[in-house]
């Protein structure tokens, strides 16, 4: 099963980084493998319960606004636009094709297109307010 690089942020802003192999929504919890950790290190067990969000990156040590375009993929994004505002007052705007307000979470693509997000999963518990349009 390939792995995603992931950032997880935590409720208490709290962030690490690593991979995951079996990242489900449908599930209470995922495995995580902190960056760094040896090959044969148990994953550990990471509740959305505890979380803000998970980030699905392309690379751990890029910065906000580093990544050039591509010609070759303009970014274009289907679904209904999603303007997200966490607890702590952070805002995140994007695409969704995947918002239920009967699910404890959702995928989102970030808009901001030189973004190192690929995608990012939104644990509703952590929002103060969701608009979908």
């Amino acid at each position: 099963m390939p792995e995603n690089k992931i950032v997880v942020r935590y409720v208490n802003r709290r962030t690490i980084k690593g991979t995951t192999n079996n990242f489900s929504a449908d599930k209470p919890f995922f495995h995580f493998l902190p960056l760094g950790a040896s090959s044969n290190s148990v994953p550990l067990e990471i509740y959305f319960d505890e979380l803000k969000a998970v980030f699905f990156v392309k690379e751990f040590d890029s910065k906000p606004g580093s990544r050039a375009l591509s010609s070759e993929a303009p970014n274009i994004h289907y679904g209904r636009h999603v303007t997200v505002v966490f607890k702590d007052g952070e805002v995140l705007k994007g695409t969704t094709t995947s918002y239920n307000i009967n699910r404890p979470g959702f995928f989102m693509i970030p808009d901001e297109p030189t973004s190192n997000n690929e995608r990012c999963f939104v644990v509703r518990k952590a929002t103060k307010n969701i608009t979908v349009t």
